[in-house]
């Protein structure tokens, strides 16, 4: 199941993903993922949350994105969730025109192996793809 937080940049996304992180840890029996664009949320984090930065690891398109998530579920089988702060960014999705394709792909991975995703999108949910727009849980 894929969960989508929105709003234009600069709203106050990234402090909602990490407080619903630090929030989760103290329920969830598995591993929970964070992605970011950085290192800079690693000491907001709870210890026990797996933060990844992205730009460490050469991603440099959508698909290599996918590949990637791919990657870390095949490693993780106590895998929870997964939390992607900057999307956009993380995913290489700059331009806009594949966020469904992409989201739809990430959607089904999740399903697939039982794990949660929860996405941080800098885009107005007015903005969103009518068929996304059903996992919207915060738009800001």
């Amino acid at each position: 199941m894929v969960q989508l937080i929105v709003g234009k940049k600069g709203k106050g996304k990234t402090k909602i993903v990490l407080d619903m992180v630090n929030k989760e840890i103290a329920t969830v029996s598995g591993n929970i993922v964070y992605l970011d664009k950085g290192n800079d949320h690693m000491y907001e984090l709870n210890n026990k949350v797996r933060l990844i930065n992205v730009e460490d690891y050469g991603v440099a398109s959508a698909d290599e994105f996918i590949g990637f998530i791919r990657g870390i579920v095949s490693q993780d089988h106590d895998l929870e969730q997964i939390y992607f702060d900057g999307f956009l960014r993380i995913s290489c999705l700059e331009d806009t025109d594949r966020v469904e394709e992409i989201i739809n792909k990430l959607d089904s991975i999740s399903n697939t192996y039982g794990f949660k995703i929860i996405i941080s999108i800098s885009i107005d949910e007015a903005e969103l793809p009518e068929s996304l727009k059903s996992k919207v849980i915060v738009s800001l």
